[in-house]
């Protein structure tokens, strides 16, 4: 990630309210072809679904690049509902199927809950969560609390550690 200069240090305001010292700003990674198809071939290769959905923004090209690897349907779960056209929240076909939720970074979980949720209203079933970095502040408990697993491909205090003992 740092090669990408995904790991920045200072005083952040996260989506989620929290204050933190470091910012892991994936977008930067998974803009990389590279990385991307390495991060959606994991996921499509380590994960059962017929379906793959990511909330907008940051989940949608995670989404696209796992249809891609695995060759399955992907969804969007907008940001806001929106009220003209068909409207509706959900993008893609998920009512019946088993969809798996993908998310750049995780720190309370409330997006990808938003999503959980979203695509339940529109009868998917989803039971678990894969996202590329979790920051360990509370999305693990809050996905569990409403029968959903979180799998992260990568820990902050990984990242965080790795960083550390290079600078030792």
């Amino acid at each position: 990630m740092e090669e990408y200069g995904a790991l920045e240090f200072g005083d952040f305001v996260l989506a989620s309210g929290a204050r933190s010292s470091y910012y892991l700003d994936i977008k930067k990674v998974v803009t990389q072809p590279a990385a991307l198809k390495e991060i959606a071939g994991a996921i499509a290769r380590d994960y059962a679904f017929e379906v793959v959905a990511g909330v907008a923004v940051g989940g949608v090209p995670l989404a696209v690049a796992v249809s891609l690897e695995s060759m399955k349907p992907f969804a969007i779960v907008r940001s806001q509902e929106k009220h003209h056209g068909k409207a509706g929240r959900i993008i893609g076909d998920v009512r019946g199927k088993h969809v798996l939720l993908v998310e750049d970074v995780t720190t309370s979980g409330g997006s990808a809950l938003f999503g959980i949720c979203a695509l339940r209203d529109a009868g998917a079933t989803v039971n678990r969560v894969v996202t590329v970095v979790d920051r360990e502040s509370g999305a693990t408990a809050l996905l569990h609390e409403n029968g959903v697993a979180l799998d992260a491909l990568v820990r902050a205090s990984d990242v965080i550690g790795r960083r550390e003992e290079q600078q030792s």
